[in-house]
């Protein structure tokens, strides 16, 4: 990395609009996990007063921003996109100082991240994603005359992002919830995650100049700091919020979601939360490839020390003696790697430690000893059998980092148990050849029930941003398995629908407007058409 450029300055204080503010007394600051020591920058923690400005400036802002035109709005996303390369160096530097992460890894989350917002940028230009609807009235039709029916995807109001412990750009300020809210005209109130708060100011400051150049509301976008649950759970409490996203924990996912429900007007929570993402070896892929499997699992088990939210936590087959054979070699010469944050290292141990002590597991450690001062957690593998498993429902549950479970299995029928009895999760991948798909056709149809992705001779790690990814699946891994939180999809999220009936030309929005002057693809009258 190479910049000219003068850094920016931190000032530790909420955004809230175009304005900062400090009410609150009590401050917090972020943790250098390779060094094993806080960071000195303060950030203040947002009031409850604090907290209902932002979203009354956010509701505010939506009678506005709703009506800008697509045009307007791509363009505004790119511009986020562009200030955030404008950083420069410095947000490479700073969230690699509050995470762990790599400057390599980070230089591709960025990408990840500006390349998301071009994307929405992109469809928000074409504009067929509004998903128009118009059935023409009828006035001659018998018994009864047909009225004219048009109907379209409208945004739903202030949406609150959590931004995510793992990914402190993707999955943060501008991260792909916060592309997708805006993409469907959302204001958007991001609370801050407190593992990397200078980070999240300087994104935000790059959205800040992205909103004043593009002449957006400024109540458009508002940041907020926060290290209690309490704020969290009064941001999804207050009444003008209309929706929620969120990565992170169960736990935490949870406790917003049914704080949400119980509001007396209930908002939907889009919680990605945890995942086991299982992997099934099928008999002839374990003949015929044993060891690039082994290798294989290992490589995505510790990429990252394992922390994505598709890290792959159980591996399930039948004859795997030479797996793991190997796993256990591999293993035990693993490397430990730094972790995020220490509550993240304390929460792997426990769980690791926890598995161990079940009667008929055995583990393998990496033999050199990790550092705590520098956050390190060690890579394990645990192995039992599929009875054992089936008796404890805790080795089927997600242990964030670098550990999987390898379930030996002794037929067909305790394979397909296993499948049975696992919770819902983001991905679900099989091993195998032609052959061992013609003879495990039940299993996939198992699999089916249980995942939002199914991978075929690959490994969950790694999410492609594409307009056909699906990054959700059914409960614990989401809490709504009817949406992704990556890809164009992502947008259907904060969206609702509305129909018009009999309204004049004059009124109805361009999309529905008999000559077509937003040029999108519509099905009039059951038929796909992009004609007037």
């Amino acid at each position: 990395m190479s910049s000219n450029k003068e850094p920016m300055e931190l000032h530790g204080q909420n955004i809230i609009g175009n304005e900062t503010s400090a009410q609150g007394k009590k401050t917090y600051t972020a943790f250098d996990p390779r060094q094993g020591r806080p960071l000195t920058q303060e950030f203040v923690n947002a009031t409850p007063e604090e907290i209902d400005r932002a979203l009354s400036l956010a509701e505010q802002a939506f009678h506005d921003y709703r009506k800008c035109s697509s045009s307007d709005i791509a363009a505004f996303l790119e511009t986020i996109a562009t200030e955030i390369l404008n950083l420069g160096d410095q947000l490479i530097e700073t969230a690699s100082a509050e995470s762990g992460l790599t400057a390599e890894r980070l230089i591709g989350e960025r990408a990840r991240t500006t390349n998301q917002l071009r994307m929405f940028a992109g469809l928000v230009r074409e504009g067929s994603w509004v998903d128009a609807r118009i059935d023409r009235a009828q006035p001659d039709r018998k018994p009864l005359p047909k009225v004219d029916l048009r109907r379209i995807l409208i945004p739903i109001g202030p949406v609150i992002v959590f931004g995510a412990s793992n990914f402190p750009l993707a999955f943060s300020v501008a991260g792909g919830d916060t592309a997708s809210a805006l993409a469907a005209r959302n204001p958007v109130i991001v609370k801050v995650h407190p593992a990397h708060p200078a980070t999240s100011e300087l994104v935000a400051r790059a959205l800040q100049k992205a909103i004043h150049d593009c002449q957006m509301p400024a109540g458009v976008f508002s940041l907020l700091h926060g290290e209690t649950a309490e704020i969290s759970i009064a941001l999804v409490r207050h009444p003008l919020a209309k929706a929620v996203g969120f990565t992170g924990s169960q736990t935490a996912g949870r406790a917003l979601f049914d704080a949400a429900s119980q509001r007396p007007e209930p908002i939907p929570v889009y919680a990605e939360m945890g995942s086991v993402n299982p992997v099934f070896l099928l008999p002839g892929a374990v003949a015929e490839r044993p060891e690039a499997l082994a290798q294989g699992v290992k490589q995505s088990v510790t990429l990252g020390m394992g922390q994505f939210c598709t890290c792959p936590g159980l591996i399930v087959g039948m004859n795997l003696a030479p797996i793991g054979d190997s796993l256990r070699k591999q293993f035990a010469e693993a490397a430990p790697g730094t972790m995020l944050r220490p509550g993240i290292l304390n929460a792997y141990q426990r769980g690791v430690e926890k598995l161990e002590q079940v009667a008929g597991v055995r583990s393998t450690r990496a033999s050199t000893v990790s550092d705590a001062a520098k956050t390190e957690a060690s890579p394990a593998v645990l192995e039992t059998e599929a009875a054992t498993f089936l008796a404890n429902p805790e080795l089927g549950h997600e242990v964030f980092g670098p550990s999987t479970v390898l379930v030996h299995c002794g037929s067909r029928a305790e394979l397909e148990a296993v499948a049975r009895h696992l919770e819902g999760s983001l991905t679900a991948s099989v091993h195998g050849t032609d052959r061992d798909l013609a003879e495990h056709r039940t299993l996939i149809d198992i699999l089916e029930t249980k995942a939002g992705r199914l991978l075929f001779n690959g490994y969950p790690t790694g999410v492609e941003v594409c307009p056909s990814m699906n990054h959700g699946g059914p409960y614990p891994a989401t809490s709504d398995v009817k949406f992704t939180s990556v890809g164009t999809a992502a947008i259907y999220r904060f969206a609702r629908p509305i129909c018009y009936q009999n309204f004049p030309q004059s009124l109805l929005p361009p999309e529905l407007q008999d000559g077509n002057p937003a040029n999108i693809w519509r099905t009039v009258d059951g038929t796909l058409t992009r004609d007037s």
